[in-house]
C-alpha cells in the first residue's frame, strides 16, 4: 500500500469578475505543474473568499491544514477579527472539516 506523506493543495481568492470552474482549475494545476515542475503537482484546489490571517497579515497556515485534517486549528487569538468574516470564514473551515469546497 502506498502511502503519500503530504499532499499539496491550493487555496484560491478570485479576482472580482471571475468565476471558479473546473476549467480554471485545470488551467492553474497546468500552470504550477510547467512552472515549478512535475515535483509540484496540485492534489487540489479550493476555492476561498478570503485566507485566515493574523492582524499583521500572516496567512495562518496551521488554520488550513486542521481545516484539512479535520483537527481543532487550536488557539485563534490572533486571528485577524477586523477583516469581514474572517470569523465566519474560519467557523465554515472548522464545520466542513476539511471537505468545505466553495466553486
Amino acid at each position: 500500500m502506498l502511502s503519500r506523506a503530504n499532499a499539496i493543495k491550493a487555496f484560491v481568492i478570485l479576482k472580482m469578475g471571475h468565476k471558479a470552474t473546473d476549467k480554471l482549475k485545470q488551467d492553474l494545476k497546468y500552470h504550477v505543474r510547467m512552472t515549478l515542475g512535475p515535483i509540484a503537482q496540485l492534489e487540489d484546489i479550493e476555492f476561498v473568499d478570503q485566507l485566515p490571517k493574523t492582524r499583521s497579515g500572516k496567512i495562518m497556515r496551521r488554520v488550513l491544514k486542521a481545516k484539512e485534517l479535520g483537527i481543532d486549528p487550536g488557539d485563534i487569538s490572533t486571528l485577524e477579527d477586523e477583516q469581514p468574516g474572517s470569523q465566519k470564514e474560519l467557523k465554515n473551515l472548522q464545520d466542513t472539516g476539511g471537505s468545505g469546497n466553495k466553486q
